[in-house]
């Protein structure tokens, strides 16, 4: 997958691509239907399947405290891989671009830059200064500079639109057989093995670290987990996200304890899998006392992921 970060006007020789814009922040079943659409299209044109997205998201620009993310851009990155789409032109959003007319960004950026050919968009896409731009204006500058639009459907789950609204709530509560439901397949972060603090090794539980979004939307506590990435089977353990509290610590981290599992990773890129909510993070009075609640967790994960 070949990432554009710039658009620049592009070359004559330039055939176009067929596209889709959005914020794609959870790349549930509703994008999946668009992507899919994409691809479909593009095979039949013979141009590259191309995703346009924002970073930062547009709503985590214009708002602080940012709402919770799904997914942060290296797990967007992760999953459109797998969805085989050609080009990911990734917008760099900022005061220029939130003021850019709605007319100034179809042609600079679709048209001239990216040369649209097939651009297939959400039921309630809006975009440019002051949300102005639409599907309507879109088909109308489209059909002037030779850009098919077409709109998709609402995609819906047991008759409620799916939607990056309910999977963050889904994910708050830590409900990760709806989320999964939501999002078509389970939920994962992914990240490199990082240098931690080494406290663990001292109590009996060395743990993988890996760092995460400051409001990312997966509910704060301690999970049975899924690491894969460790070699060519699943390792099994119990994980802790948040700040850790009980060593006064300032950044969300995912800190993960493995069963029977004793190798160096530093550096490797792995995806966690929470399985199942074991309890919310807490402050402990003393190392003694994390320690016999980590013994109690491991012993509850173990159970609930069978092993």
């Amino acid at each position: 997958m070949k990432l554009i970060h710039r658009i620049s006007p592009a070359s004559p020789s330039d055939l176009g691509c067929v596209a889709t814009i959005g914020n794609f922040d959870g790349l549930h079943k509703g994008h999946q239907a668009v992507i899919q659409h994409v691809e479909w299209k593009a095979q039949a044109m013979g141009l590259p399947a191309t995703v346009i997205s924002f970073e930062p998201l547009p709503i985590e620009f214009f708002r602080s405290p940012p709402p919770p993310r799904i997914y942060a851009l290296r797990d967007k990155l992760r999953l459109l891989q797998e969805m085989n789409i050609d080009h990911f032109a990734c917008l760099h959003f900022n005061r220029q671009l939130a003021n850019m007319e709605a007319e100034d960004f179809v042609q600079t950026i679709l048209l001239d830059g990216l040369k649209v050919r097939y651009l297939v968009v959400g039921d309630d896409f809006r975009f440019g200064k002051g949300r102005r731009g639409d599907y309507h204006l879109l088909q109308q500058m489209g059909a002037a500079h030779g850009m098919q639009v077409v709109d998709t459907p609402t995609f819906l789950h047991d008759d409620e639109r799916v939607s990056s609204t309910r999977i963050r709530l889904a994910l708050s509560t830590a409900e990760l057989e709806l989320a999964a439901e939501l999002l078509g397949k389970p939920y994962r972060i992914s990240g490199r093995v990082r240098h931690g603090d080494k406290r663990g090794r001292t109590i009996g539980f060395p743990t993988l670290n890996m760092r995460v979004p400051q409001y990312v939307a997966l509910r704060k506590g301690v999970y049975a987990v899924k690491v894969a990435g460790l070699g060519d089977e699943v390792v099994y353990g119990v994980a802790n996200l948040g700040a850790r509290p009980t060593v006064h610590g300032l950044e969300n981290r995912l800190e993960a304890h493995l069963f029977d599992f004793n190798q160096q990773v530093y550096g490797k890129h792995i995806c966690v899998e929470p399985v199942t909510f074991l309890r919310d993070e807490m402050k402990f009075v003393s190392f003694d006392a994390l320690k016999m609640q980590i013994a109690r967790d491991a012993v509850h994960a173990r159970a609930i992921l069978n092993i």
